[in-house]
């Protein structure tokens, strides 16, 4: 398990020992990891594990730009809310948000997923 920089993992919860957990990610209390949790995400279990987005109270906090979560919102929105596959919306982030530093760390972070990531 590799847990990076920021992340935040919530009591009770339980993470596979092959995933990773992504920098400024939080985890909610009593989650369930079985699938690498991408940077800058949200994840809580209600009755599956899903991500709801960007982790924006957290990064606020940390002192990301309004312009900067705007980036991240756009990209999660099209990772998981989109009707495209995983690819597609990674083309997609490609072709519109380059710009983003943080985006590109998230594309980074996917294509190197060994176990696939939590939508």
């Amino acid at each position: 398990m590799a847990v990076e920089d920021f992340a935040a993992i919530g009591s009770f919860s339980v993470v596979h020992q092959f995933c990773r957990v992504g920098r400024y990610a939080y985890i909610g209390a009593c989650t369930v990891i079985t699938q690498d949790v991408p940077p800058f995400s949200r994840v809580v279990t209600e009755r599956e594990t899903r991500s709801y987005g960007v982790n924006s109270i957290g990064l606020e906090r940390k002192g990301f730009s309004k312009e900067r979560l705007q980036s991240l919102a756009r990209a999660f929105r099209l990772l998981s809310r989109s009707k495209m596959n995983t690819t597609q919306a990674i083309a997609e982030m490609r072709a519109n948000l380059s710009g983003s530093d943080d985006v590109q760390e998230l594309i980074r972070f996917i294509e190197s997923a060994e176990r696939g990531i939590v939508k």
